[in-house]
């Protein structure tokens, strides 16, 4: 399950066996997860994560999008 970023409470990553579904990322925070695709960018589970906090994630993904894309091809040999 490789860690791609950290960014205050918030850990983005992916699980090792998803190379087969469309590019997308996992964020947990304490009890909290959601899961991202990535292109087009959108949510596609919460469990936890407020209005607040699932704005703030997207931001973050939004500016760090084609560096998860880079690491979901390199992780995955896309």
């Amino acid at each position: 399950m490789p860690t791609v970023l950290r960014m205050g409470r918030f850990r983005f990553f992916f699980f090792s066996n998803e190379g087969q579904e469309p590019p997308h990322v996992h964020v947990k925070a304490a009890e909290n997860d959601a899961t991202f695709w990535l292109d087009p960018l959108s949510i596609a589970f919460n469990q936890g994560f407020n209005g607040p906090d699932l704005r703030l994630i997207k931001s973050i993904l939004e500016d760090y999008r084609e560096d998860f894309l880079g690491a979901w091809d390199e992780y995955f040999g896309t």
